[in-house]
């Protein structure tokens, strides 16, 4: 099920955008180094069968596909699989995790990479996602928080004041979409209580400055999200002096939280157990 604009629940960055192309390119220059590095902790090798929801770009994918080769299989799914492209031991599907089935203990690895946060059903896919692993398989899930992104050097207090309203409207345009962008504190409580074992979350935080991955990201945001940002509040004269902020030399800015969290379903489980409400 999709939006007016075709976009999948929940998300706010949409793949036919013209700013997503972009957008992929930053996610992949910061994160895919450190993504990789967890995924190897997993021992994902030869042979094993693994499930990247919401691929996106897909260089998890064929990353994955790389270390399962030549007898393993990687699916990579998204809403908008049109960025995904196909190779040995990599097949893309079409596939809304919110709405459409899963096989159960399939998968010895199942990766999602800051995809639950988006989504209000977070909850109900995790435990979709949990019954979709093999006894003893892997769930790696990778999420931002938002909660703690401050601005650290700006020319002056009304630039810092300019940055934190620019992140307030982000969060308020990702929670009118169902979204929560301070829920990857959750996801290692979330995990355990969908009846994982073996969780270890890993929280990086790192700097923002000019030209980095992750400001070139936050700065492709407000374009990406021009329409909701203007709609949350924000004007395009705010837009265009918080473009020039981020791109000043002299500004820096701690980046959000990420959690980098992997848990593994025990060996004898029959399923998930229920999921207390308190687990969000």
């Amino acid at each position: 099920m999709r939006d007016s604009q075709g976009r999948a629940p929940g998300y706010a960055f949409d793949n036919d955008s013209l700013h997503s192309d972009e957008l992929h390119r930053c996610l992949t220059e910061a994160y895919d180094a450190m993504t990789f590095a967890r995924l190897a902790e997993t021992g994902v090798t030869t042979g094993w069968r693994c499930l990247d929801v919401g691929s996106g770009s897909g260089s998890v994918a064929r990353w994955l596909a790389e270390r399962v080769a030549p007898t393993g299989e990687v699916t990579a799914t998204d809403v908008k699989p049109h960025h995904l492209q196909e190779g040995p031991c990599l097949t893309a599907v079409e596939h809304d995790v919110v709405s459409d089935p899963l096989p159960e203990a399939a998968f010895d690895l199942v990766v999602a990479r800051l995809v639950l946060q988006h989504l209000p059903e977070r909850l109900a896919v995790l435990g979709k996602l949990v019954r979709a692993l093999k006894p003893g398989g892997w769930l790696h899930i990778e999420e931002f928080d938002a909660s703690y992104e401050p601005p650290l050097l700006t020319p002056d207090e009304a630039s810092a004041r300019l940055y934190t309203a620019f992140l307030d409207a982000k969060c308020a345009v990702l929670r009118a979409r169902g979204g929560d962008p301070h829920w990857a504190r959750n996801a290692p409580a979330a995990m355990r209580a969908a009846g994982l074992v073996d969780i270890d979350p890993r929280p990086r935080i790192e700097l923002r400055t000019p030209g980095s991955p992750g400001l070139r990201m936050q700065l492709n945001h407000t374009y990406h999200l021009r329409d909701e940002l203007l709609a949350a509040g924000l004007t395009e004269a705010q837009l265009t002096d918080v473009r020039a902020l981020m791109r000043d030399p002299s500004f820096c800015a701690a980046s959000s939280v990420v959690y980098s969290v992997h848990g593994r379903r025990p060996q004898a489980d029959d399923g998930p157990r229920p999921l207390p409400e308190d687990a969000r």
